[in-house]
């Protein structure tokens, strides 16, 4: 089998494993840092999780739809790839919750559904679950441990309604699982750490928000232009992202080979890496996995099987967003930005986006039209995400019809599916991550990046490529400078 550098001779090589936004970043990355590199992707496109599609002519997302602009990280990456002047604060920001049968506003005063006081959440939960919240301060300290599941430790202290009204939903929104399995410490490090040092939830609640750990809106204002949102979008959508960085990346001297994946993971030398696919191996000095945990387990399998084995058993949960386009003039009054659904209800759909009405750019394209989204599956409902199209559209439109009182038929619809689209941050999680990267420690050049391991935010995949990407940078800028006669090398 013949190895391949893909590009000239010059310099240290990196092999970028993956080609979703994380890999796309770590690409990026490695190039500025002076390497050559050739990035991987087992699909036929770039993007991942992100991407960018249309609906009876207007521009929607068919994937992720924002970023959490409080972090620095996937604004600056936007900004550097020059679609700065294409970000884009949410139009409104006001949501519901579409709890026993009504439409209720999202309250406020909450850190991801977890209120500082009973008065923050009241016209969501009941009169019983307000009084079992008020007592949270009268209940002695509950020792966290190394982690907990944050649903089992609001619930012991507030009541299972906090949990299933509330934190449930918002906490499904971002990793389609169950609030009652996902770690506090991983999931929401900042309360996880304020109850630890204080007497009661409430407490650590409000010290939280007083302390501003995920930054005042106002200061991500500032630093990103985006008028304090918490949240940004990119004018014609988030899915744009990914081939803006990847332009980035041809410019700079990257190889991307699209539908070419890595089938084997082999050692060259001492130090040095091969990449085997279907048509080519490839000779790199480093590599990082930017892949879902289960394909970087199979690739490290022959390397290192106890890190195998922990990624191996990273779990995932799948999704379907199902689009729909209405005629504007059809509809009943919708306000606000869309709702989440509590599982508790038995509802099919978990939550609904306004895209016309969230995002500006939506409505501009297609004024006459309005278009929004449900997103249906989560983590243990494989059969709802198994359901045919038709029967997700009607199930959608069912819900969407008790909760709005919408009953005008679609004149477009599409259906995306995401298989294995979500890693779960079990209890644990944290643990299992940073043992398999400790096995991982004694191969030189190889790093993990992505979602399964750093945060599923846009901005935590792309610190999670940089972080990556500087570790084996670091490695092999100094051994190419030191004149190892392996740097740059092919055979």
């Amino acid at each position: 089998m013949n190895a391949d550098t893909t590009g000239p001779h010059a310099g240290p090589h990196a092999v970028v494993v993956g080609g979703g936004i994380t890999g796309l970043a770590a690409a990026l990355r490695l190039l500025a840092a002076g390497a050559r590199v050739t990035l991987l992707e087992a699909d036929g496109r770039l993007g991942g999780k992100l991407l960018a599609g249309e609906i009876a002519g207007a521009p929607v997302d068919l994937g992720a739809e924002s970023l959490l602009a409080r972090r620095p990280e996937a604004v600056a990456l936007a900004e550097h790839v020059g679609l700065g002047d294409r970000l884009r604060s949410p139009a409104t920001t006001t949501a519901s919750v579409w709890s026993r049968g009504r439409l209720v506003p999202m309250p406020k005063g909450h850190v991801m559904g977890v209120p500082g006081t009973a008065d923050a959440v009241a016209g969501l939960l009941s009169e019983e679950a307000l009084r079992r919240i008020e007592r949270d301060p009268e209940l002695p300290p509950t020792e966290l441990g190394d982690d907990t599941a944050i649903g089992a430790y609001v619930a012991a202290r507030m009541g299972h309604e906090v949990v299933d009204r509330l934190v449930e939903p918002l906490l499904g929104g971002v990793y389609a699982g169950d609030a009652y399995r996902i770690s506090m410490k991983a999931a929401v490090p900042a309360l996880f750490e304020a109850a630890r040092r204080h007497p009661s939830l409430t407490a650590a609640v409000r010290a939280v928000q007083a302390s501003g750990a995920a930054v005042p809106a106002d200061v991500a204002g500032a630093a990103t232009g985006l008028g304090g949102a918490a949240f940004a979008g990119l004018d014609g959508g988030i899915g744009t992202l990914p081939g803006a960085v990847a332009d980035a990346v041809r410019a700079a001297g990257g190889t991307l080979l699209t539908g070419t994946p890595a089938t084997a993971l082999l050692r060259s030398g001492a130090t040095g890496w091969r990449v085997v696919t279907r048509e080519r191996t490839l000779d790199a000095d480093a590599v990082v996995l930017a892949t879902p945990a289960p394909v970087a387990a199979g690739l490290l399998g022959g390397h290192a099987p106890e890190a195998a084995a922990l990624l191996g058993g990273i779990d995932y949960a799948s999704m379907a967003l199902v689009t729909l386009a209405f005629r504007r003039a059809e509809l009943p009054e919708l306000s606000g930005s869309g709702f989440l659904v509590p599982p508790v209800d038995g509802h099919t759909i978990k939550a609904s986006t306004f895209s016309s009405q969230k995002w500006g750019w939506v409505g501009e394209a297609a004024p006459e039209l309005f278009v929004l989204r449900t997103s249906v599956g989560r983590h243990g409902e494989e059969a709802q995400f198994h359901r045919d199209d038709e029967d997700l559209i009607a199930a959608s439109l069912k819900d969407l019809g008790a909760a709005t009182g919408l009953a005008a038929r679609p004149v477009a619809t599409t259906v995306t599916r995401w298989t294995g689209g979500l890693p779960q941050y079990p209890v644990g999680h944290l643990d299992r991550v940073a043992r398999a990267r400790a096995a991982l420690a004694g191969l030189p050049g190889l790093r993990l990046a992505g979602a399964a391991y750093d945060g599923v935010g846009i901005p935590a995949c792309v610190a999670s490529a940089h972080r990556a990407a500087d570790a084996v940078a670091d490695e092999i800028i100094a051994t190419s400078e030191t004149g190892h006669p392996g740097a740059g090398h092919s055979s």
